[in-house]
């Protein structure tokens, strides 16, 4: 069983199942992370959607390229988890599965390729509190707990 973190299901609503990708992407004491550019909205672990026909692993590639320019290497799964949100992007209420990796951001080759995102470098003590929704502290702390993050 996946573990919900955040708010429980609304009764009788239809959530649509929407699994995800992110990465934890230590470098050195920081951890690479991303947020709508120009904003002051909270930061968030690099990922998103997989889409149809595609393996976890590619979606985090593509969307951590996406969203931060870096390519990464050797991920592996730190867990998963899931919460129930609307997505106003989308318009969609959701059951967001959730599952994170922890890799290694190995270079940098352009700017995010989705418009409106922008990288953060935060120190590692600075992360949890820094980290938007549930989920995102959750798997982190996790990481820390198993030594893979310091």
């Amino acid at each position: 069983m996946i573990r919900r973190v955040g708010n429980a299901p609304e009764p009788g609503r239809a959530y649509r199942l929407r699994a995800g990708v992110y990465a934890i992407l230590p470098l050195g004491d920081q951890v690479l992370l991303t947020r709508k550019a120009g904003s002051t909205e909270p930061l968030q672990l690099p990922g998103g959607g997989i889409d149809p026909g595609e393996s976890p692993l590619q979606a985090l590639h593509r969307e951590v390229f996406e969203e931060t320019g870096w390519r990464i290497a050797d991920p592996r799964r730190i867990g998963a988890a899931r919460r129930f949100v609307f997505m106003p992007d989308y318009g969609i209420w959701a059951e967001k599965l959730c599952t994170v990796f922890l890799a290694h951001p190995v270079r940098s080759l352009d700017t995010p390729g989705e418009a409106g995102h922008e990288v953060e470098f935060v120190p590692v003590a600075e992360v949890e509190g820094r980290l938007d929704n549930p989920v995102d502290p959750y798997l982190f702390r996790r990481a820390m707990r198993l030594g893979l993050v310091r």
